[in-house]
């Protein structure tokens, strides 16, 4: 015991001279950023990319804006084909050996996101020393390096025909990460790389209801369904029970919101909550601040940032604008160059700012992830809040949904069309649907506007799903575990027509 003490006490002193250089960024983001795109540029030059685009003569950003064109991954993904064959220099220099494997949520396509060494030690890692330098900054008397981190990743294989690996961000993490991590987290890398979800899940929780654990780490989804078999299996009360060391939960990959008050009552106690924004593109944001939710955007990381307002998107004229131009409350679609070779790529995500001084950022949605059939704009954040609310009246609580327009016919007006898996369903449905759509209509005035005397839009249809729908629904599309998502909003109705006939 005393040599853990000893050791937590010595990588918190180190982690947190971080502060100082985070603190450095946040009081010159401008420059940094300046920096970061001039080094990738420099660093890239005589690569492919680099050569057709003429990254030699680019000495600004209106340089940069000029001369690189804003691409999806369906633009990119010839070079990002020659590079996971194994040729060099296509987009970065060298040889790029590691994929994060992405089935995207607007996309069935597999997408292959490319992992420098640069990114992964640069970005990915570096996040993560973060993660726990900002925590410890912000709660001296942590003792996270006392106890395990319980992780939840995904699954990692070798790609057949090409010498690169491939597989969730996390599990390529995982797989290369240093030694003293390893001894301070669970499940072991052996069980962590599983493939398989259900067997994966009952070799895990053999292990780590075992274990002292201390922290969490991962997607809300994917963390409560593990918490609640480990409670099955161990018949204890609560988490807390279980584990009564137990201190912090590191968040990301969707919205905490639907699972707050479901991990309130699980653990059985009050801890702390951290916010974490990554993909396998990148990791982009940390919450810094204890008890908010808004995230510092890490401005360090070998990413330089530009964003399109959403009420400008065009699919076929993008137009971004730089850091130094954003404004407070508005919605923009982020676009990334990046360290592992990515050149002005549209990510697909939204975000708001909330501040500017430093610059911090709430995730708003996606960009293909809304649902906008009658110009009502509804985004995710809209829905979260409306529903959130929804659940404080009726006290009832929901795990999983998607929603969806209903669309004009026979001079009828339109609807939108919600499926709620409930694990505290409401009393009354009809009284829920109200509450919700009430707040609907407070939070987007676009949709206020569309629901006026019902007509262009009627109220929304909502269903109440059977138990463990979205898991059956996620599992018979191969989607379980890792970084896969629920699509929680659509524009079209591909996602819930399955949902809806499953329901029955």
């Amino acid at each position: 015991m005393a040599t853990k003490a000893l050791f937590n006490t010595v990588v918190n002193y180190f982690i947190r001279q971080r502060i100082d250089q985070i603190q450095n960024f946040m009081n010159r983001p401008l420059e940094t950023q300046n920096g970061v795109l001039l080094s990738q540029l420099f660093l890239a030059e005589n690569t492919d990319y680099g050569k057709i685009h003429g990254f030699n003569s680019i000495s600004c950003y209106d340089d940069f804006r000029r001369n690189i064109p804003i691409v999806t991954y369906e633009d990119f993904e010839p070079f990002i084909e020659q590079a996971r064959q194994g040729k060099p220099d296509v987009i970065w220099p060298g040889y790029i050996r590691k994929f994060a494997k992405s089935s995207g949520t607007t996309n069935a396509k597999s997408k292959f996101i490319p992992i420098s060494e640069e990114s992964l030690a640069d970005c990915h890692f570096k996040a993560g020393k973060d993660l726990v330098s900002i925590y410890a900054n912000n709660h001296p008397d942590n003792a996270l390096f006392l106890n395990k981190n319980l992780r939840l990743g995904g699954s990692s294989e070798l790609y057949k025909n090409y010498n690169t690996k491939f597989g969730d961000l996390s599990a390529i993490m995982i797989e290369n990460l240093p030694f003293w991590v390893e001894i301070t987290t669970t499940p072991s890398k052996k069980i962590s790389l599983m493939s398989e979800w259900e067997s994966k899940l009952k070799a895990i929780i053999s292990e780590v209801k075992n274990e002292d654990v201390g922290s969490l780490t991962g997607v809300p989804s994917w963390m409560m369904v593990l918490l609640q078999r480990v409670l099955a299996e161990t018949g204890n009360k609560s988490i807390s029970e279980l584990w009564p060391n137990l201190e912090v939960f590191f968040h990301g990959g969707i919205s905490f919101k639907p699972y707050k008050e479901q991990y309130r009552k699980i653990i059985g106690k009050d801890i702390n909550y951290y916010e974490i924004y990554n993909a396998s593109e990148g990791f982009f944001g940390i919450q810094d601040q204890y008890g908010s939710d808004e995230m510092l955007l890490m401005l360090d990381y070998g990413i330089f940032y530009e964003f399109i307002p959403m009420e400008t998107f065009d699919p076929k004229n993008l137009e971004a604008i730089p850091l130094e131009n954003v404004e407070i409350g508005k919605n923009y679609a982020m676009v990334i160059t990046t360290n592992s070779g990515l050149w002005r790529y549209l990510i697909g995500d939204t975000v708001k700012f909330t501040s500017l001084k430093p610059f911090r950022i709430k995730i708003s949605g996606r960009t293909k992830h809304f649902i906008n059939a009658f110009g009502e704009e509804l985004m995710i954040d809209n829905v979260e809040t409306a529903l959130t609310k929804a659940c404080e009246v009726t006290d009832s609580c929901v795990s999983d949904f998607t929603g969806a327009p209903v669309f004009m016919k026979d001079g009828e007006s339109g609807a939108h069309e919600w499926i709620f898996e409930f694990t505290k369903p409401p009393q009354d449905l009809a009284h829920f649907t109200d509450i919700f759509d009430g707040h609907l209509k407070a939070v987007n005035s676009d949709y206020e506007a569309k629901r006026y005397n019902n007509i262009t839009l009627k109220k929304p249809i909502v269903h109440a799903a059977k138990p463990h729908l979205f898991y059956e629904w996620m599992s018979q599309r191969g989607k379980l575990g890792g970084q896969n998502k629920v699509p929680r909003l659509s524009n079209d109705r591909e996602f819930i027509e399955p949902l809806l006939l499953l329901n029955q």
